[in-house]
């Protein structure tokens, strides 16, 4: 049955795209959002362009990114015309860098040595839990980097792996707060993601379609759980400098 449009937490930016109105009018609270697509689709840009919109519409946004810090975040940002530096003042943005790299440690935990449970940092991080809407991206890149996580699934037992990350997201929804996760598809075994895929209630998967000499891109929504309006089975996006994300219109093929 579908809520009131009332209830949902607006994407904004009516004026400028049309992504808004194409997802019904807004994702509803104590939701769980996968965006999936391999590198290049443009996860980054849609969690970037979500994040700005939740941003302007006036709701609190946690963005923890595992590949920018917060000048090239910034910089991104700009090139897109999302301007973010207010609201970062303002406090309505929290951006995090998770430096998962050569120490595998959340950025500022550096010890030598020892490869920390990562999954665990993240439930512990309580104030990156406070916003009404937290961004990962890419959220595959802590599960593949967590020791734990990544010795259960050589045993085979990915469900268990997965079962306490997903009790703690269940308890941050449960608030009303949106969650958000990029994940990229294939650096995760099937059996690996797939809990995560069972328990989203939104799954939008973005895709590159070669269309003669050209690519396009598109959002397929795989699953919407509480639509306000009508949700289409496929969006044309662009991502272009300066605009940020464009819809484009359908064409029949």
């Amino acid at each position: 049955m579908s809520i009131a449009t009332t209830d949902l937490l607006s994407l904004g930016l009516k004026e400028r795209d049309r992504l808004n109105k194409e997802l019904g009018g807004g994702i509803p609270p104590g939701s769980i959002v996968l965006v999936e697509g391999d590198y290049g689709a443009g996860k980054s840009a849609i969690s970037q362009r979500f994040s700005y919109g939740f941003c302007e519409e006036g709701h609190t946004v946690t963005m923890l990114s595992t590949e920018l810090t917060v000048g090239s975040f910034l910089d991104q940002m700009h090139s897109l015309d999302y301007g973010m530096v207010e609201h970062l003042l303002d406090e309505n943005m929290l951006f995090l860098h998770a430096d998962i790299g050569d120490g595998n440690t959340f950025s500022g935990q550096e010890d030598e040595g020892d490869r920390k449970e990562l999954l665990k940092r993240l439930m512990e991080a309580e104030v990156m839990w406070e916003s009404e809407v937290v961004i990962i991206d890419t959220f595959d890149a802590i599960l593949r980097n967590d020791p734990k996580f990544e010795a259960l699934v050589r045993q085979n037992d990915e469900r268990q792996a997965a079962l306490e990350i997903i009790s703690f997201f269940r308890d941050i929804i449960s608030q009303g707060k949106v969650i958000m996760l990029t994940v990229d598809p294939s650096t995760l075994d099937e059996e690996a993601i797939g809990p995560f895929r069972a328990i989203a209630d939104v799954f939008l998967e973005l895709e590159m379609v070669e269309v003669g000499n050209d690519v396009r891109r598109q959002i397929s929504v795989l699953r919407f759980a509480g639509m306000g309006e009508q949700v289409g089975d496929s969006i044309g996006y662009s991502v272009r400098s300066g605009t940020g994300i464009v819809i484009e219109s359908r064409s029949v093929a």
